[in-house]
């Protein structure tokens, strides 16, 4: 398999031009012999960047927002998503970080950004100012949509593009392109064409971790590292022509595209339905939203071969609901980074065979991890990000997570390094408690937290659950001394109707969590 992740999605398109590369949510198609032809022809109108300029990228996930991401890269870019739910002030920092060379976005997005920036304010949405993301810095524009007031006068138009014919060589006067970090200058290839002179270690995006401070830390992926990740996903979960996977992750879609299957976005309708609507043989989805999607409906189309989950622990109880949901497909828990995508792949089964911590699964071939002194996982390999943004290269990544390997070489978290809890001088690990708590028949969820003392700071230790059918909080107390250590077993129990839940992926949000139990503590 390719190096490069753009040379990899223009081979497959080779191979079946005529086959379906993308279906949006509105069931649009484009296949794998257009989509080849938009990525040359938004490579040659963004002629001129250099490796690793950013591009300010916001376009609505669809058929042109793949072209149009792929495009940019091939041309050198480096796309910066453009995040609608960030304060100001963080997306000003973000971008005076990466400062964009070009602005490639919808034209609602300008829209928004522009003339109805306080209406869209009002209703949750804050993109930056997209005419001038950088007030000072120049950028080109390239959009997609019908116009609308806001899209900057002479901004170019990805239907409007003179097409690219399917590619031969350049001419030998074709412009230069520097290597990341200079060098010396030697003519390009086709920006959209595999050649060896090292574009799999250009730039491709960057993913910021962090934008609550003037100084934010981006994740820099490469097209190699890109390639190398999707890599290892297929090698795991392998994809052939024909397969449709259901999911709105790059981190599957780039690896369905480098296989010649079909990238299914998902749209407004139930997942169940737009599932069967597409026939899909693999879905991609956050836990807490497939739990919610299976109330709706507890069944899911007989097409499925595999359904993922991902982005945040799966529970027990979302897990058993999965594989009642699809009797006929295999269910996995992939464990990834923004750092490192994929780690590791665990089966549905495995994971619930285990109860002392979360089973993660074997590291995936290649992958290296160490355990430091203090519990905490750091990862290697070629699918590892380059550095963050403006940083030195990266040889290894520190997870922020508390693990271990078990008799068999697997991975098992404990939980979040920063997650850790002491009282009376003990370390407690939620994650080694939490999955076997939320395996109690009566328990929906579960979170073990620790609410510090503002006078000793010592921490109470305090047991959240979500209540399932029949629940006894008698029975939970009387059960616990059998599944957690004595020196973990909670202070109290907390018992809520739902936790709290941040970002798209529909992670636990602790912070929130512990200030829900102590203001019930306190009263």
């Amino acid at each position: 398999m390719s190096r490069d992740v753009v040379s990899g999605v223009l081979t497959a398109a080779g191979r079946g031009p005529e086959k379906r590369a993308v279906v949006d949510g509105r069931g649009r198609v484009l296949t794998y012999g257009e989509l080849a032809g938009r990525v040359r022809t938004v490579s040659r109108a963004m002629a001129g960047l250099r490796p690793g300029n950013a591009v300010l990228f916001a376009v609505r996930p669809g058929p042109d927002a793949v072209a149009l991401a792929l495009g940019a890269v091939a041309a050198g870019g480096m796309l910066v998503l453009a995040d609608p739910g960030l304060a100001p002030a963080a997306a000003a920092a973000r971008l005076a970080r990466a400062r964009p060379a070009w602005v490639v976005a919808d034209s609602v997005a300008y829209t928004l950004s522009g003339p109805l920036r306080g209406l869209a304010r009002r209703r949750g949405l804050s993109l930056p100012r997209l005419r001038d993301p950088v007030p000072g810095h120049p950028v080109r524009h390239l959009t997609t949509g019908p116009w609308l007031p806001g899209v900057p006068a002479g901004a170019l138009h990805l239907h409007r593009l003179p097409p690219v014919a399917p590619a031969a060589p350049l001419p030998e006067d074709r412009p230069t392109a520097v290597p990341p970090g200079g060098g010396k200058e030697r003519p390009s290839a086709d920006p959209a064409v595999a050649s060896p002179g090292g574009e799999e270690e250009w730039p491709a995006v960057v993913a910021f971790t962090s934008g609550t401070t003037g100084m934010p830390r981006g994740v820099v992926h490469t097209r190699g590292s890109l390639a190398e990740g999707a890599a290892l996903f297929l090698g795991a979960v392998p994809l052939v022509p024909g397969d449709v996977v259901h999911t709105d992750q790059l981190m599957l879609g780039l690896p369905t595209l480098m296989a010649g299957a079909t990238w299914s976005l998902p749209g407004t309708r139930p997942l169940a339905e737009e599932l069967a609507e597409r026939a899909a043989t693999h879905a991609f989805c956050v836990p807490a939203r497939l739990d919610a999607a299976l109330r709706v409906a507890p069944a899911l189309p007989g097409t499925l071969r595999c359904l993922l989950l991902g982005t945040a622990p799966s529970p027990p109880a979302v897990l058993r609901r999965a594989r009642a949901a699809a009797p006929g497909a295999r269910v996995f828990s992939v464990y990834a980074t923004t750092e490192a995508l994929p780690i590791a792949i665990a089966s549905a089964e495995e994971k619930l065979s285990v109860t002392e911590g979360d089973l993660l699964g074997r590291p995936l071939p290649g992958v290296g991890t160490r355990i430091a002194a203090d519990g905490e996982l750091f990862v290697s390999g070629p699918h590892l990000a380059r550095s963050y943004l403006g940083e030195p290269p990266m040889a290894e990544v520190a997870t922020g997570d508390l693990a271990r390997l078990d008799g068999r070489g697997r991975l098992v978290l404990l939980g979040r390094k920063k997650d850790m809890i002491i009282r009376d001088g003990v370390n407690i690990y939620p994650g080694l408690y939490e999955p076997a708590v939320a395996a109690l028949p009566e328990v929906a969820e579960a979170a073990l937290l620790g609410v510090p003392d503002p006078e000793t700071g010592d921490e109470e230790v305090v047991l959240a659950v979500v209540p399932g059918p029949c629940f006894a909080l008698a029975r939970l107390r009387a059960a616990l001394p059998d599944i957690v250590d004595a020196g973990a077993l909670p202070d109290r129990v907390a018992v809520l109707p739902e936790f709290p839940r941040t970002g798209r992926s529909a992670k636990l949000d602790r912070d929130r969590l512990r200030a829900l139990v102590r203001e019930e503590g306190a009263r």
